[in-house]
């Protein structure tokens, strides 16, 4: 089975895409990057998509809309219990 990971870029960094094995790792800069490359992808033959939790609800469902039913998206979202390693890395910057 091919499958993809789409992941969010720094807004300064161009999309790239890397293949390891059965896997194709595309990173975007945006949401609408991400729809975009996933109809790319199932051209591709990709047959399911993950995307990284930066995308939350809101990328989920446009993803979601995009690929219209093709392949199955998932997301990847963490449990409260990751909150103060997220707020620790992600936090608000000084």
């Amino acid at each position: 089975m091919k499958w993809a990971f789409i992941y969010l870029l720094e807004p300064d960094e161009s999309e790239r895409t890397d293949v390891l094995g059965a896997l194709v790792s595309v990173g975007v800069r945006n949401i609408g990057e991400a729809a975009a490359a996933a109809r790319r992808l199932i051209g591709e033959g990709v047959e399911l998509i993950e995307l990284c939790g930066g995308f939350g609800g809101e990328g989920l469902g446009v993803v979601v809309n995009a690929v219209a039913g093709k392949v199955p998206v998932g997301g990847v979202f963490y449990g409260v219990d990751a909150s103060a390693g997220l707020q620790r890395l992600f936090g608000a910057k000084q």
